[in-house]
């Protein structure tokens, strides 16, 4: 129980998943699956089509894009959340630069649960909004 706790707090962090209330949170986080990797694993690669999203819990990754590390990440730090929601090349590689314990969320199960909780999905639905107004420079509501 602390560990999903711990990933509800995780997941509160995530802009996409803003505004959601802490049983919406536990039910995302109840679909995650903690994976161990080693320094050298590759957590995504640029140009695949991103299928998970990843919250990184202990260790550190390099973000790389052609080639060029662009940033490091680190315990709480988080990729491919929009890979949620649309089948997009990745846009950087993301490697384990030391041993990295993360959670992970599948696509499919994530679609799955928004298929059960039509509440969930039109929160997030709200929220993406929001974010995409934001980028074209919308003053948000």
């Amino acid at each position: 129980m602390a560990r999903q706790r711990s990933t509800d707090e995780r997941l509160a962090r995530v802009p996409l998943f803003d505004g959601l209330s802490k049983k919406q949170l536990s039910q995302i986080s109840s679909l995650m699956t903690r994976v161990d990797l080693v320094t050298g694993d590759v957590l995504a690669r640029q140009g695949e089509i991103g299928r998970e999203f990843v919250i990184l819990l202990e260790g550190e990754a390099e973000v790389a894009r052609d080639g060029k590390v662009i940033a490091v990440r680190g315990p709480g730090d988080y990729i491919g959340e929009i890979a949620l929601l649309d089948n997009r090349p990745r846009t950087a590689t993301v490697t384990a630069k030391t041993d990295v314990a993360a959670e992970v969320l599948n696509r499919a199960e994530f679609s799955s649960l928004l298929a059960d909780a039509p509440d969930l999905s039109s929160k997030l639905m709200a929220t993406l909004a929001r974010r995409l107004a934001e980028l074209e420079g919308e003053p948000s509501p």
